[in-house]
């Protein structure tokens, strides 16, 4: 160290002393320097020199402060005897907090920062690069500045370049007095003048002081012209794009402060070589940004065209690329979503949000377009079900819940979004103005779409009203919501007539996202003022009696049932009496509720189905002390609850809403409490007695609906288990607890908690588990293994024995029988005879889990003795139903016995000959005419499909027993909610058993109920899906000759949403049912696939085979070889190709829709991880490989993939991480960029053609480049730099650019040398 110390302190005396002899005797600068240089190669001591660097700025600053000293350290950095950019760092120290006191040097420090400070090639090339960069890092304290850890040297350049244009700018500020303006009030950076006085040092007389003010104005002028200078420069602008994007709270500061000096600087404006326009187009946020250049070809073609939002006017023109297909995913999401048999976990609304974000950021379309976009889907969504064929589950309020509820949810999300993504207050203002001003926009356009607006039947009269409230409003009326309860059509003007625009924007202005504004819209009101009546025709007392006061009688309940609340505070007043009313009014708060509030009140639907959920949960009385649940003093109010939500479409309004998790939580105790109370007690509940029996019954069986109990057994036991697991209670409860935590982070979200009630605070209380109900818990479990295995281990003389032996007397009590027991199959007792009435209904004066425990044992007893001969079919549907009637909730292990039974294969069949078992013949013939009529319709062929037939029709025993049995309910509200826990059980079941049994089903029931004939034939066609691979696959391929207009059929011709999704199903030929689109029947038969693992598979090749004939049916071969001779591959046939791209696009769309929407995140990430590596390893004999027509399609067709890849996972991961689905994007992603980076280092052999594979890895890139950035945050760095190896050695510079410098602070220093050796231009 000694050595070191002495060698230092030599170097030391040794330059000072040769600088200071040159100085006193005037030796020419360039002499000098020369003979330093030859001292310092002399001396060993390696160059440029941090150390002689570090002297000679010392000697000038300020001893030396003169004109000589200057001059030699410009010879030594010409010279590169001392690093430049090291120089710099040290003047910026010295001389920018000491620029009033020496103007002189100031200067000069910034004439060397221009001819010094653009020359970063030579620094990241030349010699001691690293060690420069960490001399610069600790001199500036760059890293502690900046807060990032490490010092990599790219990474030091980016914050050196950084800090030097803030460095100016703040001292530029500094000199004109704006600092103070600033938000901070002072800079960051030590600019501040540490000596105010003027003390001569630059040599100048006391009256020179006017001329040392001007060269600090002119000072200040230069600083920032050089500010300027840096954002023009094509290297340090793309630098500080960097710095822009990996330091956005730095660069948020920075660019406050510029914009001050915009609007206030004197400086700017008197500037002769940077005008104050200049500066803003230079340093706008918008300005940098990929270039693409001509040598790219391929990849400017594909961003010229799939990357716009807006289709020109030449691809509009194409079959099915209108630019409405743009949203078609939108579409094929809300119609799936209105599957009745389908619960979900998660809010609709979320989704959908995750949803239009992806598709706005993929379709880089402006938010009005994509409004609008959203609006029209719902709308026509809604358009499809105004005729739609009646049948068991209504769909007309799901579908305008979705138009009215979740698409206003959705773009509350999307509009809030707009706010919290911003960093300062100004752009969160400015941005939310933007958005809710498209918003704006979308919504008056609507009012040139008006053949979407004539509103469905049941809506049309609150659509009137709602133009009514519109008209009042222009008419100066300060009138409340009681003005037209007592209103009929004949007492509104005669052009009042509202539709379905009206509902819409009174959506919106509920949730805050409109104001009455919206009603002065030009067209939105189209009566006259003076044409409303002031005057109501009826006194019917309604909400504003309510919220005036008025007590709950008769007529007011039944009118508040009957219309929905119109605002917050009525529902909100409803809800505090249902919770602190008497025990009448609370009765009826309850009963109003569940009325048309929940089913119609779409303005308040969310605040409505979260106070019904919480009323399910109510709190413990304070001066409670028994030793039951407190929850069976409330039993009369909860029943009413319970069967006001029991209906299908009302649990769907649940699932829509995201509180399914939420209801089975308030489920379960409910169902735990009352299943262990004995029925002694009974309640009266408006004129109704009802026993703990039936209150476990409607909870029960409301709680099964939430998961798929009935799902086919097979499911349970297959090699292949389908993707997306089937809702659990487990996975209910895990979803709500995890909701919970989600409410927590709510409370810190100040614009969401704005949304809630003052009544409805976030969701509160602790995590549930299903141990702990243990009643509950004990007969899941017996669920399980009667799924798992055959029944087993009735113990004769047990309490259960005794309980099936008088559930058995009790079932068939009209019996007159003796002998042998019905349980002597099972148990092996017997018993000369049953025991009496009396003894019967003492026995069963029990639990209801104790009767559910003995239940499968009555069961196997019951089956056993029809298939021996000992009971006739009727008397076990006689049996069966008097089970059912006593305790309705035994429907639930009824359907989950004789399920798992009739897929053991061990019952013998029953034949369906109308004498034993009902028979279909009368109509079965037509039923399956019908099923092979849909399908041929579609283009579906199905040859094996057998069709009449001698042989009388069977059904194995258990499903003939379960047939029977629903067929003997009547249809009437008091068993709507039992028959809609039967219906999907016994329609999955039925499709899973072999042809006929689904149409023998089918027949029996529209025998039953022939308006329901045209919807049941429909649904039964999914069997033939369930059990066919192939017809799935020729489905598919409808799918995309329909949407893509190659479809020879008429239905299908123009292509579009129009032909994937027609008129929905409903639409009646005489004679028949009418053809069905595609896309509609896929939605309905796709959860009917029992394994979806292939259709990843599946769609590559469609989505392929699409691309060749999208090539051959849009670019004519002669225009291909024009394309082939010219420069510029766009010239010629350019509207064709611009076509034929929009038109891959599309379908690309469709293709990750169906993935995304049939098998969920898990089938997506079996595409994207599996799928398509193996595609691209594996040989494509097929795959054209010669002449420009086999190039283009190979192209067309990696850009395919890549948007498939893209689009699927924006749908299931969503392009930010708001979304739960996000965690599990990293490893995925990760996993699959790394193959791309194998196959490119050569370490994996492809199969593929490669030009194929050269566009999709090209358009891959390009798309997460640019539509989902985020995502390269989740990646290891090192696998971003072996891509952008990759990319550069194609002569993809820019693309290997961008890839890099959206991939957060660990990749930018890379980045920067990037930049700086290549010299990539980033300006527009």
């Amino acid at each position: 160290m000694a050595m070191v110390s002495m060698q230092e302190s030599n170097l030391y005396d040794v330059v000072i002393e040769l600088t200071k002899s040159a100085q006193l005797s005037g030796t020419n600068p360039l002499m000098w320097a020369i003979q330093l240089s030859s001292t310092l190669n002399s001396a060993g001591h390696s160059m440029p020199s941090i150390d002689v660097a570090e002297l000679l700025v010392n000697h000038i600053c300020w001893s030396n402060n003169i004109a000589i000293a200057w001059k030699f350290l410009e010879k030594a950095l010409a010279l590169r005897i001392v690093p430049p950019m090291f120089v710099l760092a040290l003047l910026s120290n010295r001389v920018i907090s000491t620029r009033r006191s020496y103007p002189g040097a100031y200067r000069l420090y910034m004439e060397l920062l221009k001819r010094y400070a653009f020359s970063l090639p030579s620094l990241i090339n030349g010699p001691n690069y690293q060690k420069i960069m960490e001399a610069i890092n600790d001199t500036l304290h760059l890293s502690q500045l900046f807060g990032l850890k490490g010092s990599e040297s790219g990474l030091v350049v980016v914050e050196f370049v950084f800090a030097i244009v803030w460095e100016l700018l703040d001292a530029s500020l500094d000199d004109e007095g704006l600092l103070e303006l600033t938000a901070e009030k002072k800079s960051r950076w030590p600019i501040t003048s540490q000596d105010m006085g003027l003390n001569n040092h630059n040599g100048f007389a006391g009256g020179r002081t006017e001329k040392h003010e001007v060269l600090c104005q002119m000072n200040t002028v230069m600083a920032i012209e050089i500010i300027g200078e840096f954002f023009q420069d094509k290297v340090t602008s793309a630098i500080l794009y960097l710095a822009r994007t990996n330091l956005s709270t730095h660069w948020e500061s920075f660019t406050q402060n510029l914009r001050l000096l915009v609007s206030k600087s004197s400086a700017l404006r008197n500037s002769k070589n940077l005008s104050l326009e200049a500066l803003v187009q230079l340093t706008s946020d918008n300005r940098v940004v990929l270039s693409r250049k001509c040598k790219t070809s391929s990849h400017k073609r594909f961003h010229s065209v799939m990357a716009s939002g807006s289709l020109v006017s030449s691809a509009d023109q194409c079959h099915g690329a209108s630019p409405s297909v743009l949203w078609l995913p939108i579409d094929l999401f809300l119609e799936d979503t209105m599957d009745g048999s389908q619960v979900a976990a998660t809010s609709a609304a979320e989704t959908l949000t995750g949803l239009v974000k992806a598709l706005q950021a993929v379709n880089s379309s402006t938010w009005q377009d994509t409004f609008l976009g959203l609006w029209i889907a719902a709308l026509r969504l809604v358009n499809r079900e105004r005729d739609s064929s009646e049948g068991p589950v209504p769909r007309l309020d799901t579908c305008l819940c979705l138009l009215l509820s979740i698409t206003p949810l959705a773009i509350v999300n999307l509009l809030e979004e707009a706010e919290m993504n911003c960093s300062s207050t100004n752009q969160k203002k400015e941005s939310s103005r933007k958005r809710h001003e498209d918003l704006v926009s979308s919504l008056q356009q609507l009012d040139e779409y008006e053949g979407l607006l004539t509103p469905p039947l049941p809506a049309a009269p609150l659509a009137n009203l709602a133009a009514a409230k519109a008209m009042m409003f222009l008419s100066g009326l300060s009138v409340g919501s009681g003005y037209f309860e007592g209103m009929s059509l004949n007492d509104l003007p005669v052009n009042c007539a509202g539709n379905l625009r009206h509902l819409i924007v009174e959506a919106c202005i509920a949730r805050n996202i409109l104001d009455t504004s919206a009603y002065l819209w030009p067209g939105y009101v189209k009566g006259r003022c003076n044409q409303v009546s002031r005057s109501v025709s009826s006194q019917i007392p309604g909400w504003s009696s309510l919220m005036k006061g008025s007590p709950l009688t008769l007529p007011m309940v039944s009118s508040l049932v009957s219309t929905p609340a119109s605002s917050l505070a009525e529902i909100e007043k409803i809800y505090e009496i249902a919770v602190n009313g008497s025990d009448d009014d609370k009765i009826s708060a309850a009963t109003i509720l569940c009325g048309a509030s929940l089913a119609r009140g779409w303005n308040i639907q969310e605040h409505t189905v979260l106070f019904i959920t919480r009323l399910l949960s109510p709190p413990v009385p304070a001066n409670y002390s028994g030793t039951e649940s407190h929850l069976i003093g409330y039993a009369g109010f909860l029943n009413v609850l319970l069967i006001g939500v029991s209906s299908v479409d009302c649990v769907q309004i649940f699932s829509l809403h995201g509180l399914v998790p939420q209801l089975a939580g308030a489920l379960m105790p409910i169902c735990e409490a009352f299943g262990s109370c004995a029925p002694t007690v009974k309640w009266t509940v408006m004129s109704e007695e009802i026993s703990s029996h039936a209150v476990f019954s409607n909870a029960f069986t409301l709680l099964l609906k939430l998961w798929r109990f009935d799902q086919p057994p097979l499911e349970h036991v297959m090699d292949v288990v389908p993707v997306g697991a089937h809702l659990t209670p487990e996975y209910l409860l895990l979803v709500r607890n995890s909701q919970l935590t989600s409410s927590d982070d709510l409370q810190r979200n100040q614009s969401k908690i704005k949304r809630l009630s003052r009544l409805s605070s976030p969701l509160s209380g602790e995590p549930i588990f299903l141990d702990s109900f243990p009643k509950l818990t004990l007969w899941y479990r017996q669920h399980q293994a009667c799924i798992a295995s055959p029944l087993s281990g009735l113990v004769p003389g047990t309490p259960v024995h005794q309980i099936v032996e008088a559930l058995l007397n009790f079932m068939f009590r009209k019996i007159n029988r003796t002998g042998q027991s019905l349980t002597s199959t099972t148990s092996g007792s017997s018993s000369s005879s049953g025991p009496g009435n009396e003894d019967v209904f003492l026995h069963l004066k029990l639990p209801a889990w104790d009767i559910l425990e003995a239940i499968p044992f009555v069961l196997d007893a019951a089956l056993t003795s029809c298939g021996h001969g000992r009971l006739s079919p009727r008397e076990l549907a006689t049996g069966l139903k008097d089970l059912a009637d006593f305790l309705p909730g035994s429907l639930a292990t009824i359907v989950s016995y004789f399920s798992a039974e009739v897929t053991r294969g061990i019952w013998k069949v029953a034949s369906m000959n109308g004498t034993d078992w009902p028979s279909p013949a009368a109509n079965l013939a037509t039923v399956e005419q019908q099923i092979k009529k849909i399908l041929a319709a579609t283009g579906v062929n199905v040859p094996s499909l057998t069709v009449g037939g001698n042989s009388p029709a069977t059904l194995p025993l258990p499903l003939a027993a379960l047939v029977s049995l629903t067929i003997t309910y009547k249809l009437d509200r008091s068993t709507d909610r039992f028959l809609n826990l039967m219906g999907p059980a016994l329609s999955n079941l039925a499709t899973g058993c072999p042809w006929p049994c689904m149409p023998v089903m089918v027949a029996l029931w529209a025998q039953k109920v022939k308006r329901w004939s045209d919807f049941l034939v429909f649904s039964a066609s999914r069997t033939v899906f369930h059990h066919n691979r192939d017809a799935v696959v020729q489905l598919l391929r409808m799918c995309f000759a329909a949407t893509l207009g190659l479809s020879t059929s008429s239905i299908a011709s123009n292509g579009g949403v129009g032909a994937l999704l027609g008129h929905g199903f409903g639409s009646h030929f005489s004679g028949g049912i009418s053809p069905v689109a595609p896309g509609i029947l896929y939605l309905r038969v796709h959860r009917a696939v029992p394994n979806v693992m292939f259709m990843t598979e599946e769609v590559v090749s469609l989505l392929m085979h699409s691309v060749r004939d999208i090539a051959r049916s849009g670019v004519p071969a002669e225009k291909l070889e024009k394309l082939k001779k010219s420069k510029c591959g766009m010239r010629y046939g350019q509207i064709s190709l611009a076509a034929a791209l929009t038109r891959v696009k599309l379908a690309a769309s469709l293709g990750a829709s169906l993935v995304w929407i049939t098998g969920g995140v898990g089938l997506v990430q079996s595409l994207i991880k599996e799928t398509l590596p193996s595609w691209f390893i594996a040989a494509h004999g097929s795959e054209p490989r010669g002449g420009m027509s086999g190039g283009l399609v190979a192209k067309l067709g990696g850009y395919a993939l890549a948007y498939l890849a893209v689009l699927s996972g924006t749908f299931a991961w969503g392009v930010d991480s708001s979304s739960p689905a996000s965690k599990r994007r990293s490893s995925i992603l990760e996993a699959h960029l790394a193959f791309l980076a194998g196959a490119l280092d050569g370490k994996i052999s492809l199969g593929c053609n490669k030009a194929t594979w050269r566009a999709y890895f090209s358009g891959f890139v390009s798309l997460v480049v640019g539509c989902t950035p985020s995502w390269l945050l989740e990646v290891d760095v090192e696998v971003l730099k072996r891509l952008s190896l990759g990319l550069k050695h194609w002569d993809e510079e820019e693309l290997a650019l961008a890839l890099l410098g959206s991939s957060g602070i660990g990749a930018m220093g890379t980045t920067a040398e990037m930049i700086i050796e290549g010299g990539i231009n980033f300006i527009r």
